[in-house]
C-alpha cells in the first residue's frame, strides 16, 4: 500500500508559521487503528483523512493520541489539498464527518474559509488543578465547551502563562483555551491539549469555534480579527453567522511525498 500524503502549514503566509497538519487522501478508508499508527509515526497536532463522496468529501482528524471530534486547521489544510492537487476547478468542499455535523470550506483568490458550528462555551466551576496548571490563581471567567475555557484579564497574561502540562494532563476534558481582549488583534488566545499529545497547539480553528462567539457577544460585533500567540503564530478573520463561524486563512504547502505501507 502507497499512500500519497502532504504536509501544509494551516493559517499561514510562509513556511514553519500557522499550524502544520498532514493530509492524506484515501480511495476508500483504511482501518482505523491504521489511521491512528500513521498519526503517531507523524507526530503532528493533526493528520487528516479525506476520501471522496458522491457529495464532498469524508473527513476525519487524528492526534497522536486518538482520533479528534473537530479540527480547524487540517480541514483547512485538507482544502487547500483539494484544490490544489485533487480538484482545481472547485470553489465550495463540502465535508461530512462523523461527530461535528456537515462543514464546508470555500476557497477565493487563495484564501480558505471554514464554515465551521458556534460551540458557545458555558459558565463552570474550576475544577481542582486547572487554574494551577495555567500557573494563575483567578481568572476573569472560567467555562466550558469540549474544552475547558479560561478568560484572563488582558493579552500580556494569555502570553505571559506558564502551563505545568503534568497537571493540566489528569483535567477531565481535552484541553484548555485561555483567552483575552487583544491589542492590535480583537481577540488574542492560546490552547493548550497535553492530553491528546499536544501541549501547546499553534493556530486551533475548533477554539475558535467558542472564541468567536463568546467574543462577538462581549464585544458587540460579529467580524473578529483574532490571533493566536503560540511561538509559530497564526491570524484567523472570523465572523459569526448565526449559529455558524466562518474562520478564513492561507495555507502554504511544506512538503509532499508517499507514506510506504507494502510490509504490511
Amino acid at each position: 500500500m502507497v499512500l500519497k500524503i502532504y504536509q501544509v502549514d494551516a493559517f499561514a503566509d510562509a513556511p514553519f508559521r500557522g499550524n502544520p497538519a498532514a493530509v492524506i487522501p484515501l480511495e476508500d478508508w483504511i482501518d482505523e487503528s491504521l489511521m491512528q499508527q500513521i498519526a503517531m509515526e507523524n507526530n503532528l497536532s493533526e493528520t487528516a483523512f479525506i476520501v471522496k463522496e458522491d457529495e464532498g468529501y469524508g473527513i476525519r482528524w487524528f492526534t497522536p493520541e486518538y482520533e479528534i471530534d473537530l479540527c480547524g486547521h487540517a480541514t483547512l489544510a485538507s482544502s487547500y489539498v483539494i484544490k490544489n492537487f485533487l480538484e482545481p476547478p472547485i470553489q465550495d468542499i463540502h465535508f461530512s464527518t462523523q461527530k461535528a455535523g456537515p462543514l464546508k470550506a470555500s476557497t477565493k483568490d487563495g484564501v480558505y474559509t471554514l464554515d465551521f458550528p458556534a460551540r458557545m462555551p458555558e459558565p463552570c466551576e474550576a475544577p481542582k488543578g486547572l487554574l494551577e496548571s495555567l500557573g494563575i490563581l483567578t481568572a476573569v471567567e472560567v467555562m466550558r465547551s469540549r474544552d475547558y475555557f479560561v478568560v484572563l484579564p488582558n493579552e500580556e497574561a494569555v502570553r505571559n502563562a506558564e502551563p505545568d502540562y503534568t497537571i493540566m494532563k489528569e483535567l477531565d476534558t481535552i484541553g484548555v483555551i485561555i483567552t483575552a481582549k487583544g491589542h492590535e488583534a480583537d481577540v488574542v488566545s492560546r490552547c493548550f491539549y497535553p492530553g491528546a499529545g499536544i501541549p501547546e497547539d499553534p493556530v486551533t480553528g475548533s477554539a475558535h469555534c467558542n472564541i468567536v462567539p463568546y467574543w462577538a457577544e462581549k464585544l458587540g460585533k460579529t467580524s473578529l480579527f483574532c490571533q493566536q500567540l503560540s511561538a509559530r503564530h497564526g491570524d484567523l478573520e472570523c465572523r459569526l453567522e448565526g449559529d455558524r463561524v466562518l474562520m478564513s486563512g492561507t495555507c502554504v504547502l511544506f512538503m509532499q511525498g508517499e507514506i510506504l505501507l507494502n510490509h504490511l
